[in-house]
């Protein structure tokens, strides 16, 4: 049952073991780390950005009609929390719209690890403006610690073999999705917070995603969702990526500070790593499994922080 209404919009994040917080996070952090591995599978010819449009148009709207406090959100919102919907709202639809582009740019490694590794910081940097807290030294640490095992993780292999391509606009654009992930966490964190209910939250701000990022839908070309592979990948990003790991994740975030959380979310690109060497066959260097073991370690930092 969620905490009973407050006028303001002060952060009350009630705090649990491992099992009420951290793991639904992790979890969620899983099943978005199977975005490559299913994303790699769509045809041939379909675009970056129709992929994760299509995804959030119908994961979107799935978070938006199973949820029926979803549907009055807005009306029992203030004007100011109304405002923070829709703010939210645009920066889910910013994730997708920037992050595929940066791919396209500067490659999956570096776009991964600018837009993931820049989440927390942004995170914990709003944040504290926003008065929701300084962020506290065991955080800065395991942050620094999962940020760094990250980057040494995703770019071993292109460090390996001398070098990982740079492009400053894919860099720009990589760091706008980690600001864009940052924004709608934080915002979502503050709303639940105040009282609303998290699933409802999320239907309602990323049922209001999805249909702003639409039009960019059907302005592409949509040829490829006819066939069957098509199909499946979009129904996998939108069913298990989109609307159970967002529902995770909202869930996480009544117990979990949204700084907290976006550094728990590095766990994606370590799923990712694992399973490109288990289902597609990649191999990592020396060095990726270090950076997996830091970045771990990081992980395991927050998720058990031990007796007070």
């Amino acid at each position: 049952m969620s905490a009973p209404a407050r006028t303001d919009l002060t952060p009350a994040v009630r705090r649990t073991g491992p099992l009420g917080g951290p793991v639904p996070i992790l979890i969620a952090a899983l099943l978005w780390g199977t975005t490559g591995t299913a994303s790699s599978l769509a045809p041939a010819g379909a675009p970056a950005t129709g992929i994760g449009s299509a995804a959030l148009v119908l994961g979107g709207l799935l978070l938006f009609v199973t949820d029926r406090t979803a549907w009055t959100l807005p009306r029992r919102c203030g004007t100011r929390e109304r405002w923070l919907l829709a703010v939210g709202a645009v920066a889910v639809t910013g994730y997708p719209l920037t992050f595929y582009p940066a791919v396209t740019r500067t490659g999956v490694a570096v776009a991964t690890v600018i837009a993931l590794g820049s989440a927390p910081v942004f995170t914990g940097l709003l944040g504290w403006l926003a008065r929701q807290g300084r962020p506290s030294g065991r955080w800065a640490g395991a942050t620094a610690l999962a940020v760094l095992g990250c980057g040494v993780l995703v770019l071993g292999p292109e460090l390996a073999g001398g070098g990982a391509a740079v492009n400053p606009v894919g860099v720009l654009l990589a760091a706008l999705s980690g600001l864009s992930y940052a924004v709608y966490s934080l915002i979502g964190g503050r709303l639940i917070a105040a009282g609303h209910p998290s699933a409802g939250m999320m239907g309602a701000m990323f049922g209001g995603a999805a249909l702003l990022v639409l039009p960019v839908l059907l302005g592409g070309s949509v040829q490829w969702l006819a066939s069957a592979r098509g199909t499946g990948v979009v129904l996998h990003l939108a069913v298990i990526t989109t609307f159970l790991a967002y529902r995770l994740f909202g869930h996480g975030l009544r117990h979990t500070s949204a700084q907290t959380a976006t550094t728990l979310t590095l766990a994606e690109p370590a799923v990712a790593a694992v399973l490109g060497v288990a289902a597609l066959g990649e191999r990592l260097p020396a060095v990726s499994w270090c950076g997996l073991a830091v970045l771990a370690g990081g992980l395991a930092v927050l998720t058990f922080p031990g007796r007070r």
